[in-house]
């Protein structure tokens, strides 16, 4: 059977993701304790299920056998994965805000943004056990695809998620590897070149006759190149990997896709663009 585990944040999208999930066939449990997850899986054992979601978040009784859990499942022969939803502070208080929702946590003697914080400490421990999303810059149905795109990625290995970004809107929470590229010459500066992307051939022709743009490219591809094996070796199954510049709208994203390009030869490659609006 395979189990997905779904936990963060409240408000970083963990009902969206569920959704997704049950959209793709997964027999979906909300907000379980910890504690019964072995139990739940020997009880599904008995039926016909072959994909499960089951969503833990900060209130779970005992989160801290979550671990213990997961492995009990692995050894019954069970494929267990975890995703993890994080947002940074500042778009949970706008999210709780628009929604008027409580938060989980939350009571008459802390403020909003400490129950975050409070909850985040609480699952802090939690991130290395999975896939690490951050929901900051993603809408409701962009998060469905990316979590669609996770789910049906055939299994070949370690899974590397390119992601172009624009340093003044933050750098991505989920980053394991962040390269920054402000340095290089600036398509936004041609007048010509300022409403198109680095997906246009135009950008791409621009930055391929920059001598910069080409050595820094090849410096990122060698190092990582040099590196993955190791994350392999570590039994890691998915690492994110971020570029960014100033606005995330040329340089970044012409680097995400060439970089996309050479190594989906060797490995499951997945792009997210994150200041296109995708």
């Amino acid at each position: 059977m395979r189990i997905i585990i779904v936990t963060g944040l409240s408000g970083s999208g963990k009902s969206v993701a569920l959704r997704a999930l049950e959209d793709g066939g997964f027999y979906c449990i909300d907000n379980l304790p910890a504690t019964l997850l072995p139990q739940i899986s020997h009880h599904l054992d008995a039926t016909d299920q072959e994909k499960v979601a089951i969503s833990i978040d900060g209130r779970s009784a005992a989160l801290e056998a979550l671990p213990n859990a997961m492995e009990t499942m692995r050894a019954g022969g069970h494929q267990v994965e975890l995703i993890f939803l994080d947002s940074n502070t500042e778009t949970l208080v706008k999210r709780f805000s628009e929604t008027r929702r409580k938060h989980p946590l939350s009571n008459e003697t802390t403020t909003l943004a400490e129950s975050i914080q409070h909850e985040r400490a609480l699952l802090s421990n939690m991130i290395a056990l999975g896939r690490h999303i951050d929901t900051s810059n993603l809408g409701p149905n962009a998060l469905r695809q990316h979590i669609k795109a996770m789910v049906e990625a055939p299994d070949r290995g370690l899974t590397l998620l390119f992601t172009s970004f624009g340093f003044k809107h933050g750098i991505p929470l989920d980053a394991d590897f962040v390269f920054d590229i402000r340095s290089l010459p600036n398509p936004h500066y041609d007048p010509a070149l300022r409403p198109l992307t680095g997906r246009d051939p135009a950008v791409q022709q621009f930055l391929q006759n920059t001598p910069e743009a080409s050595e820094m490219l090849e410096d990122i591809r060698h190092l990582l190149e040099k590196w993955l094996p190791g994350f392999i070796r570590d039994h890691r199954s998915y690492l994110t990997i971020a570029i960014g510049c100033t606005g995330g709208q040329h340089r970044s994203v012409y680097f995400v896709e060439s970089l996309s390009a050479y190594f989906k030869s060797h490995y499951q490659v997945l792009i997210r663009h994150r200041e296109l609006n995708e």
